[in-house]
């Protein structure tokens, strides 16, 4: 294949006539399909509606012709709240429908990747961060174990016999105060 300019069938001039020619057709086609809608649409109201005789009437027949006409636009109402409504359910219906295919579908979520440990992960990094988190652990503050003081373990009977008797009882007098 040639990877040159794609040469066409007909000249500009040529296809710039043809354009134009299908543009007045499509126009000419759009103008008379707007007059057959026009002329259809009358049809269909003279038909449904046949015009009103409303001359040598008298106040009753008038009132009565009224009253029929009242009826006829409360049933063409209810229709047309009836068809409203489904309208509406029918929207929701589709929305509802939707939702759920959207949650049939659902997120595409990635596959997780296995993570190495903390370690392995310092390791991608410069030789001065591996002198960093080697200084890290040695610069924490290091706490001493404090030794509990702890009493000398004595014999209790020695214990016992010193707190026996009246100096027993005045060593723990003077050891309150």
């Amino acid at each position: 294949m040639s990877e040159g300019p794609r040469k066409t069938k007909y000249p500009a001039t040529r296809r710039l006539l043809l354009k134009s020619k299908l543009l007045k057709k499509a126009s000419s086609m759009l103008v008379s399909e707007t007059e057959q809608r026009q002329t259809e649409k009358q049809r269909v109201v003279t038909e449904s509606f046949p015009p009103l005789q409303l001359s040598g009437l008298s106040v009753q027949e008038l009132q009565d012709l009224c009253k029929e006409l009242q009826k006829k636009i409360d049933l063409v109402d209810d229709a047309r709240y009836d068809m409203e409504v489904k309208v509406v359910k029918n929207e929701t219906e589709i929305q509802t429908l939707r939702q759920k295919v959207m949650g049939l579908k659902g997120v595409k979520r990635p596959s997780l990747k296995r993570v190495k440990k903390a370690d392995d992960m310092f390791g991608g990094l410069s030789d001065t961060s591996k002198l960093m988190k080697a200084d890290f652990k040695v610069n924490l503050k290091t706490r001493k174990k404090e030794e509990e003081k702890k009493e000398e373990v004595t014999d209790w009977r020695k214990n016992v016999e010193a707190m026996s008797g009246m100096e027993g009882r005045k060593k723990l007098f003077t050891s309150g105060q």
